[in-house]
């Protein structure tokens, strides 16, 4: 079997002037099996985050388990989705606009014997990083998550108010993106300029999940896109390459907001089970 370490991708050292050390957008794919069985109800996003927080003890990015402020990156659902047993593979996909974070992780990947996902024991198989060029659409690999001015989540169903959801989203993202380069930034256009949503069987289009975090319980109401078109340029495609690795919404190192570029059919085609599962296409 070939070892992990062979294929172990060397990284510019190159950095841009800017407060972050900021060298470029980058996501990694982690291949796995659980070493027991286990049902899904086990595994919620904040195990996940858990599992990345304890890969960055040691490193630089210690610290970004207590920054109070956005903490640029995210990632995507564990697929397939289904229980956990030693007979399947699993994937998660994690993304960042900082590329020297997804370097530290594989490189802490590459130099562990096994993960902890809550008790359990995680086999690695594979660890990837790779790159996604935005295009003019995208889908959702997660629930987006948008807070109301009163401090609670937003639901279409309560509240209903498509303009404002949009605002939110679109100041949000601006925020972000000025945070991490440091520099003033203006979108002309709202983030999105057509938008899809995924309506559930009870024609309901909010998902609320329950997240465990110690001993209190959160309910936490999203709503996934299985459409977004965006008004790319050459003027805005930076941005818009910033919040695909970013997210988009709240919560986004929670694994909501997880953004994936929507192919051409004839490009989903080439990834069949052949080829293995499609980075750009995880949901």
């Amino acid at each position: 079997m070939q070892s992990m370490h062979d294929n172990k991708i060397l990284f510019s050292r190159e950095k841009h002037l800017n407060p972050t050390g900021y060298v470029g957008h980058m996501r990694l794919m982690l291949t796995f099996r659980p070493q027991e069985e286990f049902p899904k109800s086990e595994i919620n996003r904040h195990m996940v985050r858990a599992m990345i927080y304890s890969l960055l003890i040691g490193t630089p990015y210690e610290e970004v388990h207590d920054r109070r402020t956005f903490k640029f990156f995210c990632f995507s659902d564990i697929f397939p989705v289904g229980d956990f047993s030693p007979e399947e593979e699993k994937h998660l996909i994690i993304s960042s606009p900082d590329e020297a974070f997804i370097e530290t992780l594989h490189d802490r990947i590459l130099n562990v014997n096994g993960l902890h996902l809550r008790t359990h024991m995680l086999d690695v198989v594979s660890v990837k990083v790779f790159r996604l060029r935005p295009g003019k659409t995208f889908i959702t690999g997660s629930p987006v998550v948008v807070r109301t001015l009163e401090g609670g989540y937003f639901t279409f169903l309560h509240r209903g108010d498509f303009e404002y959801f949009l605002r939110r989203l679109t100041l949000n993202a601006v925020h972000k993106y000025e945070a991490f380069t440091g520099e003033k930034f203006e979108l002309d256009e709202p983030l999105f300029t057509r938008m899809v949503p995924r309506v559930r069987k009870n024609g309901f289009v909010d998902i609320f999940e329950r997240v465990r975090i110690k001993d209190r319980t959160f309910t936490i109401a999203g709503s996934a896109w299985k459409l977004l078109e965006v008004p790319l340029n050459e003027s805005n495609r930076e941005f818009y390459s910033f919040i695909m690795e970013a997210g988009i919404g709240e919560l986004n190192s929670m694994g909501y907001g997880f953004l994936n570029p929507l192919k051409r059919q004839k490009n989903r085609r080439k990834w069949g089970r052949k080829n293995g599962p499609n980075p750009s296409q995880a949901s």
